[in-house]
């Protein structure tokens, strides 16, 4: 039975992907990787699409005054040739301009600047029939559930927006405001909260209260969604460990988005591995935690819209740290996970 399970979510998602559809299975382009191999291989296979970061502040607005939007109308014309549906992710985090994460810059500075993008992503692709989900904030909460902020420095990894300063339950102004643009200007849109590491607690229920709040203020919160950067960081490693209880708190946490009328998204799922010396072994786990995590998909898509998007369409180098690893390999074959769908479709 289980394997007619996994036969049936595979050729039902892959084949059909539109909102009509409980299922939508997708992948990840780069601008970079337009009319190349990897965007054939991910025309072959799909039609949801995430432009990785051709959207992201860093490059539609990295200053004041400065915009470009030549990157993320490429890709977007691309999804009109192809029919695909698109997930924006261009989100309020830390993945923001060099700009706002200047320590220098006031609220004040912040919030203007907040704004301006915010307002001018939503109006844009409010008007895009193909822009069917956009990431409104991304990352904003840490693994011990304390609020994601800002740092001393040049540091990548930092989130300057809460330095807007929280409102009067001690709930940051800047998701409130950029869920309030969101809903005024992108009616079309599902709005998501995405989310980063594994299944923390605390992480999870502040999320939780935080959907419920930005609710109670009028503002929409369509889907929530997790990143799935497998082994990525210390917070995803208990996952691996122990997969019987990572798969229990994922369908724990897909069933309360199901119950409070909320989409859930995968939204990045890779596998990320340090050393190369023993990949055999590793592509082979891999292969073995997405099926238990398509198996879960597919049973929970009875209840609720769920989508699963693979993050990149090759392996990854991540300088200085390790590889996440793909569908495909680095020279673009199949690896075991992709096998595992190719022989199902056949």
């Amino acid at each position: 039975m289980k394997n007619q399970i996994i036969i049936f979510f595979i050729f039902f998602s892959f084949s059909i992907s539109s909102q009509e559809n409980n299922f939508i299975v997708g992948a990840t382009l780069n601008f970079n990787e337009l009319n190349t191999q990897k965007s054939d291989l991910f025309l072959k296979d799909f039609t949801y699409l995430t432009p990785a970061n051709a959207a992201k502040q860093t490059v539609v607005h990295p200053k004041p005054n400065t915009w470009n939007w030549t990157k993320i109308d490429q890709m977007i014309d691309f999804a009109k040739l192809h029919d695909l549906d698109l997930r924006i992710h261009g989100p309020i985090g830390p993945q923001s301009s060099k700009w706002a994460k200047d320590d220098l810059r006031t609220s004040d500075e912040l919030m203007l600047n907040l704004v301006e993008f915010m307002t001018e992503s939503c109006i844009k692709f409010s008007k895009e029939p193909s822009v069917k989900w956009m990431d409104v904030v991304n990352e904003t909460i840490l693994p011990s559930g304390k609020w994601h902020g800002p740092k001393l420095g040049n540091n990548k990894w930092e989130n300057p927006w809460l330095k807007i300063g929280l409102d009067e339950n001690e709930f940051p102004i800047y998701i409130l405001k950029s869920f309030e643009i969101a809903t005024k200007l992108a009616p079309n849109i599902s709005l998501v909260f995405n989310q980063n590491a594994g299944f923390q607690p605390r992480l999870w229920d502040k999320l939780k209260k935080s959907v419920k709040y930005i609710r109670s203020k009028g503002y929409r919160v369509d889907g929530i969604g997790w990143q799935g950067h497998l082994l990525l960081s210390k917070s995803t490693y208990g996952i691996v460990n122990d997969l019987d209880k990572g798969i229990e708190d994922l369908s724990n946490l897909i069933d309360w988005a199901h119950e409070n009328d909320l989409d859930f998204h995968v939204t990045e799922l890779d596998y990320f591995v340090k050393d190369k010396s023993n990949l055999s072994y590793h592509l082979s786990e891999q292969k073995m935690i997405y099926s238990r995590i398509i198996n879960l998909l597919e049973e929970k898509s009875k209840n609720g819209l769920v989508t699963l998007n693979f993050w990149d369409m090759g392996e990854r180098y991540k300088k200085g740290k390790g590889y996440f690893q793909s569908i495909y390999s680095k020279e673009l074959k199949p690896n075991p996970s992709y096998e595992l769908l190719n022989n199902i479709l056949k």
